[in-house]
């Protein structure tokens, strides 16, 4: 589908890629890695043509669409739900033309617009919306009644929808909340084309995606498999590739000994000048160089407090005015609690945070807290609020001003700023770099109880690893509120879900929170009158008949046996598939080739393994629609 081929690209005084090359299967779900700042939304400018290669380096079938998320849809008076089916242009346009279109060309826009199922976009549309967060009374409400963040959403849901061959998306659950993550997840494995994902979403890049894309050293590396996959295969060339170096190295030190010992002998030098042709002539072998991540510091409090941290009995919290956002509050948390706090946005997540953080009163009922309790809060919105013309030595002699210079400068060494970053602009740096410098600066003063709203939106992979290692030394409560699911399930041990107006411990783990979170989804997105429909067709007919009560379709026995082929049918595929990882696993990385053909077996067997569970469930169902 997309060809790169010796890229190079120079921009604004540095080189992102050089000579860089390579080319993506139709149909792969690729998730873009490397780390900040490295150039992956530079090389979506240049798939885009936002950003100009030298030649025809960068490469698409002519006729294939290009489709990206815009920053953000405008506040138009339009409702949600056209505007999603706007972006449909094909759609779009023949219906415009119908209106005025004269009578001979009505034949054919109708033909057309049936081919590609036009009555069935706005069910889609629907289904899509529903699934981002947006109730059916929201799909009918003007873009400008939306914040920016549920703009995004509808860039977002368009793109999804619009379904264009290549799909680009820059990390699309950065303004997601992780029922939002876990509903894209699953929606991209069924994405019908090619789609490029840059994320650090491990879950995502492991459960939805079928390649992983390198950009490392200026160069583009493809992997088969989700992260985990690429991880694992990353290290194992970096063993071959030192082991390969050890045996250079070795050898080059036994030809050098030769020449040095027999140059200067005139019966040996024609075998002391041909060594030293092959030490000329011997390319050193490149390796892997891993670049150091700065680690996050989150000191524990030196004297824990008696238990309970907090208690709530009965407790209603709002605002001023209107009526309390969460009530009948009755929780209890302790200084070794690791709280995950799931739930929609608007379910009183925030509001939650603000009462532990001291920011909300409670307007009914009793909040038990330590007095002497210190809470460190980071928010998501905490880096859009930094004034662009402070400096990190600013911000930071606010914070310590008694200290001296140098010790402010230490601390901020401490955070991953160095000298060179110590007095640039907050502009200037990286939202990964803004991150790094508030999450530190919560947790400055040892605070018994962190609480960490979308801690990792701006943090690639590695750092969102040192902040989880960070926290499993920190000796204090968390409550965790994250997109990233991975993060919630290696440090949340408690789970609290914020719904129907109140928090309540949540029962199930993070898989089964995954089935309700798609499960609800689904019935969101079927309209009111569609289930009355449904309820109607199934409803007896007067006198005690169904309709259509007459028996039709295959015999219970022949569907039996179509499950039995179907099941027969999959245990093969499944068993073909972990062969063919087995093999790439030890394919010679050395050997493109063998790489490349064991890659397209496995993309159509996977393939084939999904159309078979396919009609596994297909016959399932209509099993059990006549037992």
């Amino acid at each position: 589908m997309l060809q790169i081929t010796n890229l190079t690209f120079n921009a604004w005084g540095r080189q992102f890629l050089d000579d860089a090359s390579v080319s993506l299967p139709p149909g792969a779900k690729v998730g873009l890695v490397g780390r900040n700042g490295i150039g992956k939304s530079t090389l979506f400018k240049l798939i885009l043509g936002e950003l100009a290669a030298n030649g025809d380096e960068v490469s698409l079938p002519k006729t294939a669409r290009v489709g990206s998320v815009d920053q953000e849809h405008p506040a138009t008076p339009d409702s949600v739900l056209d505007t999603i089916l706007e972006a449909d242009a094909e759609r779009h346009t023949l219906l415009t033309r119908l209106e005025t279109a004269p009578p001979e060309e009505m034949g054919e826009i109708w033909a057309r617009l049936i081919d590609i199922d036009a009555d069935s976009a706005p069910a889609r549309a629907g289904e899509i919306l529903a699934g981002l967060g947006f109730s059916q009374e929201d799909q009918q409400r003007p873009m400008s009644e939306f914040s920016g963040g549920w703009r995004m959403r509808v860039a977002l849901a368009a793109a999804l929808f619009s379904e264009p061959d290549m799909l680009l998306l820059d990390e699309p659950t950065n303004y997601l909340d992780l029922e939002g993550a876990l509903w894209l997840e699953s929606r991209l494995q069924k994405y019908p084309h090619t789609a490029l994902i840059i994320s650090h979403d491990r879950e995502l890049l492991n459960n939805s995606c079928t390649h992983t894309l390198h950009l490392a050293n200026r160069k583009l590396e493809l992997y088969t498999g989700g992260y985990d996959m690429f991880e694992k295969a990353r290290a194992e060339k970096a063993r071959l590739q030192l082991s390969a170096k050890a045996k250079q190295d070795a050898e080059r030190a036994h030809l050098q000994a030769f020449v040095d010992r027999f140059k200067a002998k005139a019966s040996k030098a024609a075998q002391a000048q041909s060594r030293m042709k092959r030490l000329a002539k011997m390319e050193p072998v490149s390796t892997t160089i891993e670049e150091r991540v700065a680690p996050f510091t989150l000191p524990s409090p030196p004297r824990p407090l008696a238990p309970p941290l907090i208690r709530l009995e009965r407790a209603n919290v709002g605002y001023e005015t209107g009526k309390p956002i969460l009530r009948n509050l009755n929780l209890r948390m302790d200084l070794d609690d690791r709280i995950g706090l799931l739930g929609v946005n608007g379910a009183g997540k925030s509001t939650f945070a603000k009462m532990i953080a001291g920011a909300l009163n409670v307007s009914e009922g009793e909040l038990h807290r330590d007095k002497k309790m210190r809470v460190g809060w980071f928010h998501q919105h905490q880096i859009e609020a930094m004034d662009p013309t402070d400096t990190p030595l600013e911000i930071i002699r606010r914070a310590m001003p008694d200290a001296n210079e140098s010790s402010r400068r230490s601390k901020l060494a401490q955070f991953g700023l160095g000298y060179e970053k110590q007095e640039t602009t907050v502009d200037s740096l990286s939202g990964g770099e803004r991150a790094r410098l508030l999450l530190n600066m919560v947790a400055m003063d040892a605070p018994h109880v962190l609480i960490l709203d979308e801690p990792t939106n701006h943090l690639d992979i590695d750092s969102r690893r040192a902040l989880l290692d960070a926290l499993n030394d920190y000796n204090g409560a968390v409550i965790l509120i994250t997109h990233d699911r991975s993060l919630m399930e290696m440090v949340a041990d408690r789970l609290w879900l914020a719904a129907d107006g109140t928090v309540k411990p949540y029962d199930g783990d993070m898989d089964d929170y995954q089935k309700f979170v798609l499960d609800r989804a689904k019935a969101a997105a079927v309209k009111p009158s569609q289930i009355k429909q449904e309820a109607a067709a199934a409803a007896p007919a007067p006198g005690g008949k169904k309709k259509n009560d007459k028996k039709s379709g295959p015999s219970p026995s022949t569907l039996r046996h179509a499950v039995k082929k179907a099941e027969e049918r999959m245990a093969a595929l499944a068993a073909e598939v972990a062969r063919i990882d087995d093999d790439l696993a030890n394919a010679a990385v050395s050997n493109p080739k063998a790489l490349e053909g064991l890659t397209r077996a496995r993309a159509k067997t996977q393939t084939d393994l999904e159309a078979a569970e396919a009609a596994w469930v297909e016959a399932e169902e209509a099993l059990a629609a006549v037992s």
